[in-house]
């Protein structure tokens, strides 16, 4: 998938967000976007490093306890 692609995904996804609040003002986007992306993200990354934290974190570009972290807060530890 081009970044193209991804930016397009995006913006359709943000475009039906708004049609979907029928003018209500939008509150908290930036945070809500950046949430409802960093699970899948996570879940992704985990299963193609195989579980592998040190791995994963590598390929994110953060540290191994963000990482650590990040996956306690979205419920993604067993």
């Amino acid at each position: 998938m081009s970044q193209t692609q991804i930016d397009r995904c995006i913006r359709s996804t943000l475009e039906q967000y708004f049609h979907d609040l029928r003018g209500t003002e939008p509150s908290g986007v930036h945070e809500m976007i950046l949430r409802a992306a960093e699970r899948p993200l996570l879940e992704s990354v985990m299963a193609r490093a195989e579980g592998n934290q040190s791995r994963a974190a590598a390929w994110l570009g953060i540290n191994r306890n963000t990482l650590h972290r990040k996956l306690r807060e979205h419920g993604l530890l067993e």
